[in-house]
């Protein structure tokens, strides 16, 4: 009995663990021996709107449980299977890890395919920021892609002449 009253402290633990820390966004683009978990993006988006799935219990879970997959374990084929299961590979963060596996893997064509899923994702979510008038997070996500992928990149550019264009004109993309 006292085994079983240990083991389910330590799941609770871990379990209240997972859901309490902060939403990751790991930008694994990096070769870093001792990566640290990414900083959370703590901004709230306007009341009244529904959940979305980075703010699940279970999304949380899963994509802790991917990261240190990767970076703890170096079991890349296990975390490609984990971050699939998330169903949220539309997601830049988990694109771009899915995207480090396979490059880890010796995967080059699979990488590139998930690196490229991950550079659409923050031009897309740049533009719609920016027609929801926040230029300030469409400048963020512009400066992402040019951290991930570079400004001569298509989706830099793409975004960056968006937001050159006058608030209120209509965006053509």
């Amino acid at each position: 009995m006292i085994k079983f009253s240990s083991k389910f402290l330590a799941l609770c633990l871990l379990s209240a663990t997972l859901i309490a820390a902060p939403v990751m966004k790991a930008y694994a683009s990096s070769d870093d021996p001792n990566p640290k978990p990414p900083p959370s993006d703590t901004s709230k988006g306007k009341k009244g709107k529904k959940s979305s799935s980075i703010e699940s219990p279970k999304f949380l879970a899963g994509y802790h449980t991917a990261w240190h997959t990767i970076y703890d374990q170096h079991e890349y084929a296990t975390a490609i299977d984990e971050l699939k299961a998330l169903g949220r590979d539309d997601r830049a963060d988990v694109a771009n890890l899915i995207g480090y596996s396979y490059r880890k893997l010796g995967d080059y064509k699979l990488s590139q395919v998930w690196y490229e899923r991950a550079l659409r994702t923050w031009q897309y979510y740049g533009l719609w920021q920016l027609e929801q008038g926040n230029r300030e997070q469409a400048e963020y996500h512009l400066q992402k892609i040019a951290q991930l992928a570079g400004k001569d990149s298509s989706e830099y550019r793409s975004l960056a002449a968006a937001l050159e264009s006058p608030p209120g004109t209509g965006l053509v993309y």
